[in-house]
């Protein structure tokens, strides 16, 4: 599995992947299950290792754009002299929920982890529709528009310097300024939320 780096770690899951699969073929040969049995077993563990691979590495994209959030909202606060600071608050908010969220499914090998930052919208949406589901929708397009603002908001120019006050020509959007690798995690990030979004609103079908 790509998402294992460690040498040691990736032999002893091939092995452990070798040795379920060797033990399957001695059922078959034993008589203790039938070939259709057997190919079954194999794809379900084949469909589960996919499953497992496609949640870590949602999981792992989830905790390292909650840390970009911090820092752009830390950033956000610092570089407008304090004036920006309350919503970048929210911004840094939703990264440290994002890391606890993300972070603690990826150490219990889970996908249902409920952070701080999701139990206001949670509160607002069992208040007025008995639902906590479209909480969950609002947090998640809440979190996207920030990445959006955060992303297209402006920011001086690495190369500006000034000693007093900045001139318009000093400042671009943010996006411009940032790499691609970032960016990229950004935009996985918010597909990952959208979906997630979409997965929420269809459990109100």
């Amino acid at each position: 599995m790509q998402h294992i780096q460690d040498g040691m770690l990736r032999l002893q899951f091939n092995r452990e992947v070798a040795y379920y699969a060797q033990g399957i073929v001695r059922d078959v040969e034993g008589g203790r299950k039938s070939v259709a049995e057997g190919v079954k077993a194999l794809e379900g563990e084949q469909e589960s290792l996919k499953d497992q691979s496609v949640r870590i590495a949602t999981q792992s994209i989830g905790l390292i754009a909650g840390g970009l959030q911090v820092t752009g909202g830390v950033g956000i606060c610092v570089g407008s002299i304090g004036w920006m600071c309350a919503p970048a608050a929210i911004v840094i908010g939703h990264g440290l929920n994002n890391l606890y969220e993300n972070g603690n499914n990826l150490l219990e090998g889970r996908s249902d982890t409920e952070g701080w930052g999701r139990v206001p919208y949670q509160a607002i949406s069992e208040y007025f529709s008995g639902s906590k589901t479209a909480g969950n929708i609002a947090y998640g397009a809440v979190d996207v528009g920030l990445s959006v603002f955060g992303a297209y908001r402006l920011t001086v120019k690495k190369d500006a310097w000034r000693l007093f006050r900045h001139i318009d020509s000093d400042y671009v959007r943010a996006y411009k300024e940032s790499s691609k690798t970032v960016l990229g995690i950004d935009a996985a990030a918010g597909t990952i939320t959208t979906k997630s979004m979409l997965d929420e609103w269809q459990k109100t079908k």
